[in-house]
């Protein structure tokens, strides 16, 4: 059984393995270097967590494992869109996905956000992720086509 709960303070540098994970890599390329997560472009995501009003973090857990992780901060990020909307970022360790774990956190996420306050929640993602699908089912839509990503979001 899995079980969603907010990220204690001590957890918060697990998020660095979560950003790793969060790194889509198509089929056939490999992977980056882990210390890829320590590039400015991708701190913007983690640098200190928990310091801004804004920051929430969603873990879950499994057997007392943290399996998976989304987290969301207003931040100048590839999912940006404006000063008021805080960017989504979510990942599971691969042994995990494909369970329904990712759907959970998200819709719990996207409840938090609501009850706080916020009209919307935005990220970015390439298309050939696996997880657009699950993106929209959850209610996030493209309002801006970059390519090879999609900047997208969910109206809360």
């Amino acid at each position: 059984m899995t079980n969603i709960r907010e990220i204690r303070p001590e957890e918060i540098p697990v998020l660095e393995d979560f950003l790793y994970e969060a790194i889509f890599i198509p089929e056939g390329v490999p992977a980056p270097p882990r210390a890829i997560v320590k590039d400015k472009d991708l701190q913007v995501y983690v640098q200190d967590f928990g310091r801004k009003s804004d920051d929430r973090c969603l873990v879950a857990e499994m057997d007392g494992k943290i399996v998976g992780a989304v987290w969301t901060r207003i931040m100048d990020d590839y999912g940006h869109v404006d000063d008021q909307t805080p960017s989504l970022a979510i990942s599971l360790y691969k042994e995990y996905r494909s369970r329904g774990i990712g759907t959970q956190l998200m819709r719990r996420m996207l409840e938090r956000l609501k009850a706080d306050g916020y009209k919307r929640v935005s990220l970015s993602v390439q298309k050939d992720n696996y997880a657009l699908q699950m993106y929209r089912k959850v209610g996030f839509v493209p309002i801006a086509d970059h390519g090879e990503e999609l900047l997208m979001v969910c109206r809360l």
